[in-house]
């Protein structure tokens, strides 16, 4: 974990550039898919929806959720993902859905600078590196 300095526009260039974003959903994609089979199940993206952090927290700590809740939320942000409903996931399903929920965070965060904890493997924290990659190459 890291944390980064980002706002919107860093979220919209990754999103924007069409190679750096495909390069990194192939990626993640592949890292999900342990079966390898090209197709995302519920059970391999449990752990990508869980790391959404959909729940609020109270002052950064987890609380107890009802695990019939937790199924509800996950199974409904699962079926987001999943757009013809077949219960599997391909990659141009996840590269859209992912898209999406990207441009919305870049939405909500305006173009005003915040700092984030962000995972190493994040798709974030490779938006914060493509930006600064472009800004060390500016310089």
């Amino acid at each position: 974990m890291s944390v980064e300095v980002l706002d919107g526009a860093t979220i919209v260039n990754f999103v924007e550039d069409e190679e750096a974003f495909t390069v990194s959903i192939r990626d993640r994609f592949a890292h999900l898919d342990t079966d390898q089979d090209g197709l995302l199940s519920y059970g391999e993206m449990l752990k990508e929806l869980q790391s959404l952090r959909v729940f609020e927290t109270h002052f950064g700590i987890d609380v107890k959720r009802d695990p019939e809740e937790l199924a509800r939320v996950y199974g409904s942000l699962f079926e987001q993902f999943d757009h013809d409903l077949n219960g599997r996931v391909d990659l141009e399903e996840f590269k859209e859905e992912t898209k999406q929920m990207m441009l919305a965070m870049a939405n909500g965060l305006g173009f005003l600078p915040v700092q984030m904890v962000l995972e190493e493997d994040s798709l974030l924290k490779k938006a914060v590196e493509r930006e600064s990659a472009f800004a060390s190459a500016a310089a």
